[in-house]
Formats: C-alpha cells, sequence, structure tokens
C-alpha cells in the first residue's frame, strides 16, 4: 500500500517548526534562529519512502499579529489549515501549555482534519512532568494522537512518521523520488543569507530585514553560480550596523552564507551582496509584495 498527502506543521513562534521539518528530512531546508519569527512564508519538504510520499508544510508561527508583515505570516499559517490531510501541532514540552496554544487549538475547533499533538523539547524536562502536560492537552481537543519528540536530537521522529503514514490516505506521488522541495533556488538563497542576518545582529535588525536575490546565474563549466542579493532595511542606522566597522559585519555575512550555500548547492559559490534602505517596508503592503510576500 504506497500512502501520501499533505501535512501542516502549526505552533506558536519558536517551537521548532523548522528543526522538526529538517530533522525528518534529514537535510537543512528550513532556516533556523533561537529568535522567533524566523519563518516568514510556508516552506514545502517532500519525504519519500518505500511506501509512501510525505509532503511536510512548514509555517510561520502563528501570533496575534500587529503589522503587515505579522499578519501575512500568521495568514499564511492559517491558510495551511484547509489545504492538509494532516495538521501536526506543535507544542514546547518545557513551557507548558500557553495562552498561544489555547489560542491555535480554539481555531481548529470543528475541523475535520485530524490533528496529532506533537510535544517537543522532551530532552528538557524530568519525565514526570511530562504526563501531567499531556492530560492538559488532552482536556482542550480530541487529538488523533499525542507524540512527545526532541526534533533537535532526533528522539521520537520514527514514531512520529509511522504514525503520519497511519493516518494519511492511499494516494499518488505527486513529486519525483530526487525532489525535496518545490522552493526555487533563488528562494533558498536568500532565506540562507536572511538567517546569517538574523543570527549575527540584534534588537530590531532581524525583523527589518528582507533580502532579495537580484541574479542567480549558473556557470557549469566552472561549476559555479554568481549569486548577487540585496539586503533591505528599514532604516538608516540598520545600514550601518549591518555594514559593521570597515564593512566587517557585512563581510562576516557573506563568508558564512556563501560556505552553506556551497554545502547546500554542491557548487562553488561567488556571492556580492548589497544594502538598500527602503523605509518602512514592513508596513508597505505593496513592498511586502515586491519581497516576496
Amino acid at each position: 500500500m504506497f500512502k501520501s498527502g499533505f501535512t501542516g506543521i502549526i505552533g506558536r513562534p519558536n517551537v521548532g517548526k523548522s528543526t522538526l521539518l529538517n530533522g525528518i528530512m534529514g537535510e537543512k531546508i528550513a532556516i533556523t534562529t533561537h529568535k522567533p519569527q524566523t519563518t516568514r512564508n510556508r516552506i514545502t519538504g517532500i519525504k519519500n519512502l518505500e511506501n509512501g510520499q510525505f509532503i511536510f508544510l512548514d509555517t510561520p508561527g502563528i501570533h496575534k499579529a500587529k503589522t503587515p508583515l505579522g499578519k501575512y505570516m500568521v495568514k499564511a499559517a492559517v491558510d495551511t489549515f484547509a489545504d492538509m490531510d494532516l495538521i501536526l501541532l506543535l507544542v514546547e514540552a518545557d513551557r507548558g501549555l500557553h495562552n498561544d496554544d489555547i489560542f491555535i487549538v480554539k481555531s481548529l475547533q470543528g475541523g475535520k482534519i485530524p490533528v496529532v499533538l506533537v510535544i517537543n523539547k522532551i530532552d528538557l524536562i524530568e519525565k514526570k512532568r511530562l504526563l501531567p502536560l499531556i492530560d492538559e492537552f488532552r482536556q482542550l481537543f480530541p487529538f488523533r494522537e499525542i507524540i512527545p519528540i526532541s526534533a533537535l536530537k532526533g528522539n521520537g521522529l520514527d514514531i512520529l512518521l509511522d504514525t503520519i503514514w497511519e493516518i494519511l490516505p492511499e494516494g499518488p506521488k505527486y513529486f519525483p523520488d530526487d525532489m525535496i522541495t518545490d522552493l526555487s533556488e533563488r528562494f533558498l538563497a536568500a532565506e540562507i543569507i536572511r538567517e546569517k542576518v538574523t543570527l549575527l545582529t540584534h534588537q530590531e535588525i532581524p525583523y527589518s530585514t528582507a533580502v532579495v536575490v537580484d541574479s542567480f546565474k549558473e556557470d557549469e563549466g566552472r561549476n559555479l553560480i554568481r549569486i548577487h542579493a540585496t539586503i533591505n532595511v528599514e532604516k538608516k542606522s540598520q545600514k550601518g550596523i549591518l555594514i559593521g566597522k570597515r564593512g566587517s559585519m557585512l563581510k562576516e555575512i557573506g563568508i558564512q552564507s556563501r560556505l552553506e550555500m556551497e554545502k547546500f548547492f554542491a557548487v562553488r559559490i561567488y556571492l556580492e551582496l548589497f544594502i538598500r534602505v527602503k523605509k518602512d517596508w514592513t508596513k508597505d503592503s505593496k513592498m511586502l509584495k515586491e519581497f516576496g510576500y
């Protein structure tokens, strides 16, 4: 029996959704940082098995958004509900039952799509704390299954995949066997750069940055890809911080991005970065569309 279907990974910001997707896939597709709201778009991962093909959608964290960018991110996550065969609701073991978890569970009430509760970060708590937490969640919603895992360490992922296979319907292969994502190479390159900006900078800068790949040219004869990309920020002061003293910050962002791209694309990378100020772009719906949101 061959099974296939679409599984949405949802949850509040920073619960480990992208780490879970990468753990399931066995390689990095979604960028991950310790800062909330790193994921802005739906990220697709395609897991090919002998007896099934699972298509996962990693979504932005669901929260009570105030800015146009935040509202776009939440809409991208909530819109996933209607298209799925299965939903994985990810929560944190070490944080307990959070108000935002209750907010998400309420939005799932009355739906016909099966929901599996995945309790992440079980490596951070004592086992005796797990059962009371499971009971608390059981009282909130009729989850199809409740599965404790550690996405970072890989604990419980085999049980989770077996459970997904049991729930998904029989179906065809939607994608070729050698395909692990439907995202473009340009998108993946831009996400790698944005991840490095997020990891290397602080305060508002990670949330005020949008990366656009202006040029992506493959030189097969030289086993090389030439990439020109622009890092957009909202203020002149942010531009100065991103450049750094004598260009040191921009250089470090470039080096770390290039090394990760070479690992991912398995070719040499020539990367050139530019910085541009687009005043208050996170509040401008026209610019949000221009940047791919």
